[in-house]
Formats: C-alpha cells, sequence, structure tokens
C-alpha cells in the first residue's frame, strides 16, 4: 500500500505549524507533490485536469453564496452597535440578581453568535462589550473571562452558523460520494437545512447547560458574581423588549424561512442581510462610514474563505490521484472496534486539528477525505455534522491552544492572567463533553427535529 498520501498531510501539517498561510501551504504542498509524482510516475498528470472544473464548481456553487450574505448580516449587527445596546439593556434588567449579568452574556452572545457564526468576532465582540462591565461590578475574571469564552463557541453549533453553511455543503458532497461509493446510483441528499434543524436541540441544550451552571455556581458561591451595584438609569422591560425583538425576529425570519422550506439558505442570507440594514436604519445607525466598514470586512472574510476552498480543493484532488481515499478506507476497516473505533479517532484527530487550523480549514481538508469513508460505515450524516461542530466547539475552548482563549486574550486586561483564564473554562469544557455524551447517547437530539421537518 503507497503511504504516500500520509506523508503528503503530514507535509502539510509541518508548514502550516511553521507559520505559512494555510491557503497557499494547501495548493503548494499539492502541487509539489503532483509535480513530483509525476516526474517518478506515481501520479497521473491527467488528474490536474480536473482542476479547472472543480474551481468553476467551487464559485458557481449557489449554497456558498450565502457566505458573504450571512457574514454581512452579523457585521452589519455588530458595527451598528445593536447587540451591544441589547447587552446594555438585558443587563440593566437581569444585573439586580446575582448571576444576572453572566446571564445576560449568555443570553445576548447566543444572538450574537446566531447572527454571525464566526467564533473570532463573537468572542472579540463580546470582550470588548461585557468584560469591562463584568470586572467593574466586582465578577471574578476566571469566571468572566471563562463565560465570555465559552459563550463565543456557540457560534459553531447556533444556526444560522457560517460553520454549518460550509459543513453542510462538504457534508452533502460526502454523503452523495459515499452511496455512489456503495453501488447507489440514485443517491438521498443532505442541506445546509437539514444541519441547521439538527443543530436546534443540542445548541439550545448547551446553552441550558451554561445557564444551569452559572444559577448553581451563584447559588454555592454568591461573591463569585454579585448583583449590578449603582444602575445610572432603570430600563423598563418595554424598554428591552424594544432593543430585544428585532434582532430576534430577523433571526427566526432568516432560520424559520429555511426549516420550513420557505427558502434557501441562500434567499434566506440575502433576507438576513437586507433586514440587518433595515434595522440599523431604523436605529439611525447606518451611515456611509459603517455601510463601507462592513462591506470591506465581508470582502476580506469571504476572500479568505473561498482561498482556502481552492486551496483545500486542489489538496483533495491530488490527494485522491495518490488512493488516498483508499487508503484512508482500508485504514478505517482495518481499525478495531469497527464504525465506532473508526468514529473515536476521526473526532480525536479533529479535536487536536482544532489547536492549530480553523473550522474552515478542517472543513474543507479534513472531513472530505474521511466523511465519505465514515458515511458509508452507515453514519447518519447529519448526526456526524453536528457531533463535528460540538467537538470542534470543545477544541477551540481547550486551553492552551483555544482559538477562543487566543482571541479573549488579545481583548483582556493584563491584569487578568491567563492561568486565571485557562481556569475560568474548565467547566464550560465539561459542560461540552457532556452535550458530546448526550449526542452519542442519544442521536435523536441532532436527527429527531430533521425527520419531523422533511419527513
Amino acid at each position: 500500500m503507497d503511504y504516500t498520501p500520509l506523508l503528503m498531510f503530514a507535509v502539510t501539517f509541518a508548514v502550516l505549524v511553521a507559520g505559512y498561510p494555510v491557503a497557499l501551504t494547501l495548493a503548494g504542498v499539492a502541487l509539489l507533490f503532483a509535480v513530483v509524482g509525476i516526474f517518478t510516475g506515481a501520479f497521473n498528470p491527467t488528474d490536474l485536469g480536473f482542476t479547472p472544473g472543480r474551481l468553476f464548481g467551487i464559485v458557481t456553487n449557489q449554497t456558498l453564496i450565502a457566505v458573504p450574505l450571512f457574514v454581512f448580516m452579523g457585521v452589519v449587527l455588530e458595527k451598528t452597535k445593536i447587540a451591544e445596546g441589547l447587552l446594555l439593556n438585558m443587563s440593566s434588567l437581569l444585573g439586580r440578581f446575582r448571576g444576572g449579568l453572566a446571564l445576560t452574556v449568555i443570553l445576548v452572545g447566543m444572538l450574537l453568535a446566531a447572527s454571525t457564526g464566526i467564533v473570532g468576532a463573537t468572542v472579540v465582540t463580546m470582550g470588548l462589550m461585557s468584560l469591562p462591565i463584568m470586572l467593574k461590578q466586582g465578577y471574578d475574571p476566571s469566571f468572566s473571562t471563562g463565560v465570555i469564552s465559552a459563550t463565543g463557541t456557540l457560534g459553531q453549533i447556533i444556526p444560522p452558523s457560517i460553520a454549518l453553511v460550509l459543513l453542510g455543503d462538504v457534508l452533502s458532497n460526502a454523503y452523495q460520494q459515499a452511496q455512489l461509493n456503495m453501488g447507489i446510483f440514485a443517491p438521498k441528499s443532505v442541506s445546509v437545512g437539514d444541519l441547521f434543524a439538527g443543530a436546534i436541540i443540542p445548541g439550545f441544550c448547551l446553552v441550558g447547560l451554561y445557564i444551569g451552571y452559572v444559577l448553581i455556581k451563584a447559588k454555592l458561591n454568591p461573591d463569585s458574581m454579585p448583583p449590578v451595584r449603582n444602575e445610572q438609569q432603570s430600563i423598563s422591560i418595554g424598554q428591552t423588549l424594544g432593543g430585544l425583538i428585532p434582532p430576534l425576529l430577523l433571526i427566526l425570519a432568516v432560520l424559520g424561512s429555511i426549516l420550513f422550506g420557505l427558502a434557501t439558505p441562500t434567499e434566506a442570507a440575502g433576507v438576513g442581510a437586507t433586514g440587518a440594514l433595515i434595522l440599523a436604519a431604523a436605529y439611525s445607525r447606518l451611515n456611509l462610514s459603517v455601510l463601507r466598514e462592513s462591506c470591506e470586512t465581508t470582502l476580506t472574510t469571504t476572500s479568505m474563505v473561498f482561498f482556502i476552498l481552492i486551496g483545500a480543493s486542489i489538496f483533495s484532488l491530488v490527494f485522491r490521484g495518490y488512493g488516498g481515499d483508499e487508503l484512508v478506507r482500508a485504514i478505517f476497516e482495518d481499525m478495531p472496534g469497527g464504525t465506532w473505533g473508526a468514529l473515536a479517532i476521526v473526532m480525536l484527530v479533529i479535536f487536536l486539528l482544532g489547536f492549530i487550523l480553523d473550522f474552515i480549514e478542517i472543513t474543507f481538508v479534513v472531513v472530505p477525505i474521511v466523511g465519505p469513508v465514515l458515511l458509508a460505515m452507515g453514519i447518519d450524516p447529519i448526526w456526524l455534522g453536528i457531533l463535528i461542530a460540538v467537538n470542534l466547539q470543545t477544541s477551540f475552548l481547550t486551553p492552551p491552544f483555544g482559538f477562543a482563549l487566543f482571541y479573549l486574550r488579545g481583548v483582556t486586561p493584563k491584569s487578568v492572567s491567563t492561568p486565571a483564564m485557562y481556569r475560568g473554562v474548565v467547566p464550560f469544557i465539561f459542560l461540552q463533553l457532556i452535550l458530546l455524551a448526550m449526542l452519542v447517547i442519544w442521536p435523536e437530539l441532532a436527527t429527531w427535529l430533521p425527520s419531523i421537518l422533511y419527513s
């Protein structure tokens, strides 16, 4: 058996650790191995002829058009400080109770995660908005950074999430390939809407676990989260609802139109982007400067996503040209424990890769390689997608390499030490592991709602 694909993967990993750009590394290593293989007779040069077709398929993919639209929606809500106003209103309403400020951070962070879907953006935004308030009100610094970091990672699992959009598109292709390899020439499909529906119950379960932990900690250790002191103004329930309902309705409109089949993810993303502009105009916060900054941020993020996708597509083409998919299938089939053993190894590898790679790289590089093999073993694609999303969420929160911790460290005062931040996220990591265990024991948490909506 030719182990060149594994060597190719190892070289790519080493180059990434050395700090080179992801997209250029993926494409560069793949082309280097292709050239060497052509001269040694180990690689068929005609395989590179599929590259233009793959790239054309990327730029014409209707599902991926949702990416810039969802990013734009989140950026507009962030730049116009709609989410910040929501945080201030709810903190004034709930902050009078012990733990109320932490509950506000979780609830607002959940809405912000649903609107942006990007871990870094959510963590930094929540860190800038809520951490100074929590520290000023006497909250334990370790707990404060822990709850902000954990809430920021909700962007992986709370729909409509960019991570779920990309993961849904990749899993759809992997599922069809797995069925074709099994001789099923009328394959079933799995959509982004299926993954959104599958993520709703696990997402709310995780938010419930966070809230439960805060309430228990407030009861057992009340000094760690005192009630808000010296409120300068009293916000009524009506004012709070006035700030809460419009962005909530926007998210519900986007998600509901997808779940109930009224719109495709791309069409719903267009509704979300337009709705965000309308909200910004209604709050009198939309101007040329905000619009320009939002467009520039959207362009930068979208370009990064598609550049990585192009590099990953070339990497995948060369990897399969060397027989990498057959090698992975053979390794999984010989693995002790059968399907469960293969799934456990894949989850461990993805967890470790989450220390150095963002969800975009893992989605585009790892999932297309292991996805068809696992799905051919009979694993439900929706369940697998939610497991991967929660697994990556846990990886991004785990010290010392968790991305969420790096992002928050950049906006955290030096008075809060890094070890204190690490201690703060430990309870939330256990809560995420509990959710993973729940998904393994009860797969219906991810598969029940899609089966009801799309039966």
